[in-house]
């Protein structure tokens, strides 16, 4: 006989997970089907482990500096083997804790590929779920909704082959047992220029290639070009606008050659790893999805509002659906799926309600429109804009390049979007996300009293600022 569920989830991630023990606290009793470990992509192959990679190339990177802060530290050096071993630590920690809050939840899991299956003798409709272990064993379990939730992997670029060694993704990146002397990533958005960051201030040689005019061409473009200058500034070789040929990728013992195509000619790229970067594609395929309705549009399982598929039954999150692929995204479409099926109405997500974050060096932060979408959509607007070059809590960091931008509705003063760069806006901008979340105009902004000295006084003065009333400019 069957196990049957209210909900079953097939993906243990952030979505999940997080989807899973908001149904536990609804009172339905649910299981997660996962091939790997609790915690998905962002815990084991993400978010995580690469920020903690970061975390040590900062380090590294201050105490390069140690003596402009009048302490001597004597000359630094990197022992990626105890980098490597921080990383695992925390991943380990966060696992474990993941798996406490499910068994808290008491959710069943189940280790294994989950299939979903067309209607059968198990279910008159689509959705009971196979699972095929490792051993070659099958069981079969029966959800009264079924969610979707098995994530991405890293996309790859026709014609570059992923070797595991001299051409790789982040994936195999993550797992290198040494640094190597110089890197190519392919893609400059935010995944390439994180990397960029982190291996730069591990002493590595970089060249981003990036096939648009400019990096990190999602974000406003005052952002991009900043990070393009301090990037430089730190010997950084990027080439924007360059067509990566596949076919001119040469192998040599110890170093790997391509040649991209730019508007300047054709350059030659040399280095002992590419790395690439051009985004991830959603884990769609063998899923069963053809023995349901539900519909695939490039790449993307297709839902409404709610994340319902055309199985109104079966509902879908995060990576596979496209859009923001954000861990914190797919945790809230998780939360706002399961509260649908509870019958809850909860309020659809807005995504330019939704913070977006880069963690390089310095960080990137976001929420709502660039200065050009907000244009191009009609809005006559007015910005403010402060420089942490002006902050006290800034110069006292140790980190003052970079600038807060606010961009808001000429006519209704409405704020219609927030840009960071510098230090710590991947915090500071929660402020800016709950203000577009209230709907709180740049003088209420301004208003609210911030302590001093702090970084998020840059948030005040660029709010007054808006109206020529900054105080520090």
């Amino acid at each position: 006989m069957s196990q049957e569920f209210d909900l079953v989830v097939l993906g243990g991630g952030t979505g999940g997970y997080v989807a899973a023990i908001r149904a536990s606290q609804l009172g339905m009793k649910v299981a997660i089907v996962e091939k790997e470990k609790l915690g998905g992509t962002c815990l084991h192959r993400g978010c995580i482990p690469s920020k903690a990679l970061l975390r040590s190339a900062e380090v590294f990177a201050t105490l390069k500096e140690s003596d402009k802060y009048g302490i001597v530290a004597g000359e630094a050096s990197v022992d990626f083997a105890k980098v490597q071993v921080r990383k695992e630590a925390i991943v380990d920690q966060l696992h474990k804790g993941v798996q406490y809050l499910v068994k808290k939840g008491k959710i069943e899991t189940f280790s294994g590929f989950g299939r979903v299956m067309g209607p059968s003798i198990f279910s008159p409709q689509a959705g009971a779920v196979r699972i095929e272990k490792e051993n070659g064993d099958q069981e079969m379990i029966v959800p009264r909704f079924l969610l979707i939730a098995t994530g991405s992997r890293p996309r790859t670029l026709p014609g570059l082959v992923i070797d595991g060694t001299q051409v790789v993704t982040t994936d195999e990146a993550l797992q290198w047992s040494e640094l190597p002397a110089s890197v190519t990533i392919v893609g400059g958005g935010v995944i390439g220029i994180e990397w960029a960051s982190m291996l730069a201030d591990f002493g590595v040689e970089v060249t981003i290639v990036e096939y648009a005019d400019r990096i990190l061409p999602l974000e406003d473009e005052e952002i991009s070009k900043e990070m393009a200058r301090l990037l430089k500034k730190r010997k950084v070789t990027i080439l924007t606008g360059a067509k990566v040929l596949p076919e001119t990728l040469q192998k040599d013992d110890g170093s790997v050659t391509v040649q991209a195509e730019t508007a300047n000619g054709i350059q030659t790229c040399t280095a002992q790893k590419i790395l690439v970067c051009v985004g991830r594609q959603g884990n769609v395929e063998n899923l069963g999805l053809d023995a349901t309705e539900i519909k695939v549009d490039k790449g993307a399982i297709v839902v409404n509002e709610h994340y319902q598929t055309a199985e109104s039954h079966i509902y879908a999150i995060g990576d596979v659906i496209g859009g923001l692929q954000l861990a914190h995204v797919a945790s809230r479409e998780g939360i706002l799926a399961v509260e649908h099926m509870a019958g809850l109405k909860p309020e659809p997500l807005d995504a330019k309600l939704v913070p977006k974050c880069i963690y390089g060096r310095p960080e990137i932060a976001s929420v709502g429109w660039t200065e050009k979408e907000a244009r191009e959509h009609g809005f006559s607007v007015k910005v403010g804009k402060f420089s942490f070059k002006s902050l006290g809590k800034a110069l006292i960091q140790g980190e003052n390049d970079g600038f807060v931008k606010l961009i808001v509705d000429e006519s209704t003063n409405d704020l219609l979007g927030v840009h960071m760069i510098g230090p710590h806006v991947t915090d500071l901008i929660a402020e800016a996300g709950l203000a577009r979340l209230l709907d709180a105009t740049p003088w209420e902004i301004g208003q609210a009293i911030h302590p001093h000295p702090t970084l998020a006084e840059a948030m005040m003065e660029a709010a007054l600022a808006v109206d020529g009333n900054a105080i520090h400019i």
